[in-house]
């Protein structure tokens, strides 16, 4: 069996048209033959989203949909439709139709051929500029934080074998990340290359302050990389004082007459305070994350259900 789960945000004018491209691709694929299943995880934009959702869901024996009780975000909307996913492959992708349905496909062969995990890469992206700079900068940051291969590009549309499913599902914490649990659980993750369409309506859900969040999210949750560049950065800074307190000293012995510079050293001192808060702040986002996640809060909680009672359709 074959599930497709889409993370829904703002597209109640676009889902419609993205279940259909998919329930038409399922008519071609071999891999739909034992039957396929979409899961749309409604995110919490709206009733209006989610009265398209349900109604879908109502009408259409091969679609389910879920409520979230709020926005969680896109990464625990989609631990929520894999949790809710019975397929031995399950195919993530947007709700917007940017993602190309029709090419799940190469996804899908790129499973058969042997891949664990399978991401598809795209040669343009249609994204705004904003969001191509942020997606650069997440892509470029999981290269140094995760240890992702520096030629395997990441995206929001990839297919997953079961195993790897349930592997991430045994996440509990409470700021789920899916392309760190993929990396941690298997190295068998290639590229497909697919097209990228233009986005034909609405915007991006993704603002600047949610793009930092994402981020925080990956690199606090999946590496401690973060805490050793501090340590190794307060080390230097702590290096680099004592030897300029050398200098000073010395300088003082040779030129008695040197005026001590009152501004150059609260540049210094505002300078060194300002790194240490930075880095008191990174380890307080540590600890903070790892006290909501021992006080169990929530991945996501959901609301309502429909069409959850098709079977296996």
């Amino acid at each position: 069996m074959l599930s497709f789960v889409i993370p829904c945000y703002r597209s109640a004018q676009t889902i419609e048209a993205v279940v259909r491209e998919i329930e038409e691709t399922c008519g071609r694929l071999t891999q739909a033959a034992d039957g396929y299943e979409i899961i749309l995880v409604h995110d919490g934009s709206g009733e209006e989203t989610w009265t398209v959702l349900k109604r879908l869901a109502q009408t259409d024996p091969h679609v389910a949909a879920y409520d979230l009780s709020r926005n969680f975000g896109q990464h625990a909307a989609l631990m929520a439709g894999l949790r809710m996913a019975h397929g031995d492959v399950a195919v993530c992708l947007d709700d917007d139709g940017q993602t190309p349905a029709d090419e799940a496909g190469k996804l899908l062969d790129a499973i058969d051929a042997g891949a664990d995990a399978v991401y598809a890469r795209y040669s343009a992206k249609q994204h705004s500029l904003f969001r191509n700079f942020g997606s650069a900068i997440n892509d470029r940051m999981a290269d140094i934080m995760l240890g992702k291969p520096h030629d395997l590009a990441v995206s929001s549309y990839f297919a997953i074998r079961r195993f790897v499913i349930d592997e991430i599902l045994r996440y509990r914490g409470s700021y789920p990340y899916l392309i760190g649990l993929v990396l941690r659980t298997t190295s068998r993750v290639v590229n497909v290359d697919v097209s990228h369409r233009q986005r034909e309506k609405g915007n991006s859900g993704y603002t600047l302050t949610k793009l930092i969040s994402l981020w925080m999210n990956g690199f606090t949750a999946f590496s401690v990389k973060p805490l050793r560049i501090a340590t190794l950065t307060g080390m230097g800074f702590a290096v680099i004082g004592f030897l300029y307190g050398i200098y000073t000293i010395i300088k003082k012995f040779v030129i008695p007459d040197v005026p001590v510079g009152f501004s150059a050293m609260m540049s210094a001192l505002m300078f060194i305070g300002g790194m240490l808060m930075l880095m008191l702040g990174m380890v307080g986002e540590y600890l903070g994350r790892m006290y909501l996640t021992q006080n169990n809060t929530p991945q996501y909680v959901i609301r309502e259900e429909a069409g959850t009672e098709r079977g296996d359709a």
